[in-house]
C-alpha cells in the first residue's frame, strides 16, 4: 500500500524493521515490540478485539468501579487515544497496519462483558445516573461530621485574606488547602507563602507519586501547614488536620471548576469539625451554584439526622501511615550498590590501611560470590581509590624531600654570602661541589619518585615574572630587583630545571620571545621515566 502511494521510503522503512523483528523472534523467541504482533501470534482476524482479563471471569461476576465519575471517562477513552497515536505509525512506515489490532477493548466491548456493575462516586457522571436502576446516598458519616460551610469572598486582596485565615489555623495547630488553576500559580503563590512566613509546599503532577505520599504525610504531621496544589487535591485525599480549603479563581469556568470538581475539593474540608470552605470570585458561576445548593442539601440532611439521634460530631482520628514505610522495611542498606565515598585516612597507620583494604576486599569477594555484582564493583573502586591515595601520599612526600636536598646546598652558599663573606670567599670549586652534592641527592630521590608519579616532564616557563636569580642566589641587573634572595629560581628547588630568561639583565622580555624556548646548551627541562638525565655541557 505505501509503495502504490509512492512512499517509497516509508515502505523500505517498514521491510527493514518487520524483517529484522522476525529473524529476531526466529533466533531469541522475543523482539521488542512484540505487542504489535499479537494479532498473528494469537491467531486471531483481523479487527477482532483481543483478549483480556475480563474473559476469565464466570458470568455472574460483579464489578465496583470506585470514583465512577472519573473511571468510566477513562476506560472510554483508552482506545480512541491508542488508535490515534498507532494511525500515524502504520502510515508513516514504523508498524504494520495488524499493530492496530493490539489495542484495548472499545467501551462497547467492555460493556458486553459486564454483569451487575455498582458505581460508587460523590459525584456520579451522566453514565451512570443514566444507567443505575437504583441509586443509593450514602449521606451519614459515622462521626456525625456535617459538610462545611462554604464562604464566598471578592477577589480583591484575596493573598492577604487568605493568609489571615491560614495564621488562625495555624495557632490552633490545623492545616490548609490551597487549590489553583496552573502549576506556575501552585509554585508561585508557594513562593510567597514562605517569604511571609508560612510553612508551605506544593503538589502538582511533576511531582514523583511517591514523593506526593511524603508531601501528605509531612503536612499531617506538621512539617508545613499549608499544601498548595491544583486538581490533586479531590479524590482520595483523607487528612483531617485539615479545616480550611482555599478555591481560588472559583468563577473561571472549566474542567477544574465545573460543579463536580467543586464539590469533590469542598469535601477535602468534610473530616473535621471545623471544616470551612473558602471560594475566591467577583460573581457566582452556574457550577459555583450547583455545588453550593447540593453541599447545603447534604449538609441538612445531616444536620437533621444528628439532631434525630443525638449524635455530636467528632473529628476523624486516623493513624499517620505511609506507604514509604513499607518500603524501607523491605530496603537493603543505604548505600548498598554505591560506595560509602572517600574514607578518611589521615588519623591511620599504614597497618592500619593495609587491615582495611584486606576487610573491603574480603566484603568485594563476598559480595561477587551472592551475586551482588553492583556492590562488589563499588568496593573495588573503593579500594582502587585507597590505594591511589596512600600511592600519591608516599610520592608527594618524596618529592618533597628531593627538592629539600637539592636546595641544601644553594642556600648554605647565600647564606655564606648573606653573613658577608661575598662571594669571592667562597671558592668555585668549593661552590661546584655543594651544587653538585646536592643535584645527585636530587637525582636519587626523582628516580625513586619519577615512576610512582609517572612524570614525562617538568617545565618552567612563565614570562610574565621579573628576571630570575642566578644558581648563586646574586640577582642580575642594577641591583634594583626586591625579590627576597634566599626565594632562588627553579634550579634552587628541583635539579635539572632552569628559567629561561635566567642570566639575561635588560630587555628579557624581548630576547626571551625571540630565542628558542629550548636552551640546546644545557639538559633539556626534562625528567625521564628512567630517572637518566644528559650531563650538563659547561661553558
Amino acid at each position: 500500500q505505501l509503495e502504490e502511494r509512492g512512499m517509497i521510503l516509508e515502505a523500505e522503512r517498514l521491510r527493514q524493521r518487520t524483517t529484522f523483528d522476525v529473524e529476531m523472534m526466529r533466533e531469541l523467541g522475543f523482539c521488542s515490540g512484540i505487542e504489535n504482533y499479537s494479532r498473528h501470534l494469537s491467531r486471531r482476524e483481523a479487527g477482532s478485539r483481543p483478549w483480556t482479563l475480563l474473559d476469565y471471569f464466570p458470568p455472574d461476576w460483579l464489578l465496583v468501579v470506585d470514583e465512577s465519575h472519573m473511571t468510566i471517562p477513562q476506560t472510554v477513552g483508552m482506545y480512541k487515544n491508542d488508535r490515534t497515536r498507532k494511525e500515524i505509525l502504520v502510515d508513516f512506515g514504523f508498524r504494520l497496519p495488524s499493530a492496530l489490532d493490539n489495542r484495548p477493548l472499545t467501551f462497547e466491548e467492555f460493556e458486553a462483558h459486564l454483569d451487575q456493575v455498582v458505581f460508587m462516586s460523590a459525584t456520579p457522571g451522566p453514565y451512570e445516573l443514566r444507567n443505575s436502576q437504583q441509586i443509593v446516598q450514602q449521606l451519614i458519616r459515622p462521626t456525625g461530621i456535617v459538610d462545611p460551610q462554604i464562604d464566598v469572598r471578592p477577589t480583591e486582596g484575596q493573598i492577604d485574606d487568605l493568609i489571615d485565615r491560614i495564621r488562625e489555623r495555624v495557632e490552633r495547630g490545623e492545616r490548609s488547602l490551597v487549590t489553583t488553576l496552573t502549576k506556575k500559580m501552585a509554585e508561585d503563590l508557594a513562593d510567597y507563602l514562605h517569604e511571609m512566613g508560612v510553612k508551605v509546599s506544593y503538589l502538582h503532577s511533576e511531582v514523583d507519586t511517591l514523593e506526593r505520599v511524603q508531601i501528605l504525610r509531612d503536612l499531617r504531621l506538621g512539617v508545613f501547614d499549608v499544601l498548595v496544589g491544583i486538581n490533586l487535591l479531590r479524590e482520595g485525599i483523607d487528612l483531617p488536620e485539615v479545616t480550611l480549603v482555599a478555591i481560588l479563581d472559583a468563577d473561571k469556568e472549566g474542567f477544574l471548576r465545573s460543579a463536580w470538581s467543586l464539590i469533590q475539593v469542598i469535601g477535602r474540608a468534610a473530616r473535621n469539625t471545623g471544616g470551612e470552605v473558602v471560594m475566591y470570585a467577583d460573581n457566582v458561576t452556574e457550577s459555583m451554584h450547583v455545588a453550593i445548593e447540593e453541599t447545603n442539601r447534604r449538609r441538612a440532611v445531616q444536620e437533621a439526622h444528628n439532631r434525630e439521634h443525638g449524635i455530636v460530631p467528632q473529628t476523624i482520628i486516623k493513624g499517620i501511615r505511609d506507604i514509604n514505610d513499607r518500603l524501607r522495611a523491605v530496603a537493603e542498606a543505604s548505600g548498598a550498590y554505591t560506595g560509602d565515598g572517600r574514607r578518611e585516612l589521615s588519623d591511620m597507620s599504614k597497618e592500619q590501611i593495609s587491615k582495611l583494604v584486606a576487610q573491603m576486599e574480603a566484603e568485594m569477594r563476598a559480595a561477587a560470590k551472592n551475586l551482588e555484582f553492583e556492590r562488589a564493583a563499588a568496593l573495588r573502586d573503593e579500594i582502587q581509590d585507597v590505594r591511589l591515595r596512600i600511592l600519591d601520599e608516599d610520592a608527594s612526600t618524596t618529592v618533597l624531600r628531593a627538592a629539600e636536598k637539592a636546595a641544601g646546598g644553594a642556600r648554605a652558599l647565600r647564606d655564606s654570602v648573606a653573613a658577608g663573606h661575598g662571594e669571592g670567599s667562597v671558592a668555585p670549586s668549593k661552590r661546584m661541589a655543594a651544587m653538585k652534592s646536592g643535584d645527585r641527592r636530587g637525582k636519587r630521590d626523582l628516580r625513586e619518585a619519577g615512576p610512582a608519579l609517572e612524570v614525562t616532564s617538568v617545565t618552567v616557563m612563565d614570562a610574565e615574572e621579573e628576571p630570575a636569580e642566578t644558581l648563586d642566589g646574586v640577582p642580575h641587573g642594577d641591583g634594583h630587583d626586591e625579590r627576597p634572595a634566599d626565594e632562588g629560581t627553579a634550579g634552587d628547588w628541583l635539579p635539572g630545571l632552569r628559567d629561561e630568561h635566567e642570566g639575561d639583565d635588560s630587555g628579557w622580555m624581548s630576547r626571551w620571545l625571540d630565542k628558542p624556548t629550548w636552551d640546546r646548551r644545557v639538559t633539556p627541562n626534562v625528567v625521564k621515566r628512567t630517572g637518566t638525565r644528559p650531563s650538563r655541557h659547561r661553558r
